[in-house]
């Protein structure tokens, strides 16, 4: 199974590349997700959210500070939240959700950011299930010709149908072998994959060594990160595509295009230091984003947002909602404290 590089071994194989700074004048990044992708247990049902309010949202969000809300194009169930033809929509909402809130924040002179979960859709599992993993909430899905055709249709869909300024992309992990501790059989799709990136049949399950399936899982990111960018980029040149990433250090996006050529880039785990270790590896106009809060309570905001090594990096935070209200219960998680950090620098002259 795939070995996670170590930092020091991450860092030999980043390209040297000038880390990303603030441009004069610049204003630094302050995000923030209402969450819309998990319920009480794994992945959100159909409709859980979908009595949300643009306008209630938009309201908290200003309180917040925020100058950038990351919502939802299609979150992890695989449903939208605008109005078009490429993924279902939110069964039972009411209105046009992104299309509204995305109005609503640039009269408010704020950023609005859509969501793609890339690695795991529920609706595309049910659908496509010889083309999935099928992990119930979990990285399953191997980026097929099928899928990547998908991803071709509904981004530039969404950035057409909204008026977002770009997209958050998550979990961008090809789903082939990738959790060390679960069972795998190669799939029919996955073996078609094989034959189209590496131009000969696919070798037989003996062949395919820990490095050999470390190779076929980069070459599908970097086929998948190739369509994402120029879907989105013809579809609307100046929209930002913002990664999110777990694990800036895993062997599928270690030194990859995905690093060098993304808009944003956000270092979703706690340490610190793995975003720093991914400075090297990112364009010279790549803005750099840390996380702070949704892993409950393991960030420590205000010792980050204090940090003056930090001062040119972008600040975000996520929670999920109340299932009534659809709005954060704070107090209800252990990210009250990053919460209110966050609030202080939000909203600080």
């Amino acid at each position: 199974m795939l070995r996670l590089l170590t930092c020091v071994g991450a860092l030999l194989l980043l390209p040297k590349v000038a880390s990303s700074q603030i441009d004069q004048g610049e204003e630094r990044i302050k995000a923030f997700c209402i969450d819309f992708n998990w319920g009480p247990s794994g992945f959100a049902t159909p409709g859980m959210y979908a009595q949300a309010s643009p306008s209630k949202h938009l309201a908290w969000y200003r309180a917040l500070g925020v100058n950038t809300i990351q919502t939802f194009c299609v979150s992890c169930p695989g449903y939208a939240w605008y109005r078009g033809e490429a993924a279902p929509v939110q069964p039972g909402m009411q209105g046009d959700f992104l299309k509204e809130i995305a109005e609503l924040g640039h009269a408010d002179g704020m950023k609005v950011m859509g969501y793609f979960c890339i690695g795991a859709n529920t609706y595309w599992d049910e659908t496509h299930p010889d083309q999935s993993h099928r992990f119930p909430s979990a990285i399953s899905i191997p980026f097929t010709r099928d899928y990547l055709d998908y991803l071709a249709k509904v981004i530039p869909e969404a950035l057409e149908k909204t008026a977002i300024d770009g997209f958050m992309i998550d979990w961008v992990f090809n789903g082939s072998h990738f959790y060390p501790d679960k069972q795998y059989a190669w799939l029919d799709c996955e073996k078609q994959m094989y034959q189209e990136l590496f131009g000969v049949p696919f070798p037989g399950d003996d062949a395919m060594t820990a490095e050999r399936i470390q190779e076929f899982n980069r070459r599908a990111l970097d086929r998948c990160w190739a369509t994402i960018r120029d879907a989105a980029k013809t579809a609307k040149p100046d929209c930002i595509i913002w990664l999110s990433c777990y694990d800036l250090e895993h062997p599928q996006v270690v030194g990859s295009k995905l690093l060098e050529e993304v808009d944003w880039l956000m270092n979703e785990h706690p340490d610190a230091a793995k975003l720093d270790a991914a400075r090297r590896a990112v364009g010279p106009r790549t803005r750099l984003i840390q996380c702070l809060s949704g892993w409950g309570g393991k960030h420590d905001a205000a010792a980050f947002i204090h940090d003056d090594r930090f001062r040119d990096v972008g600040l975000y935070g996520f929670i999920k909602p109340d299932l009534d209200t659809t709005l954060p219960v704070e107090g209800a998680t252990g990210d009250a404290a990053n919460i209110a950090a966050l609030r202080e620098a939000f909203n600080a002259p």
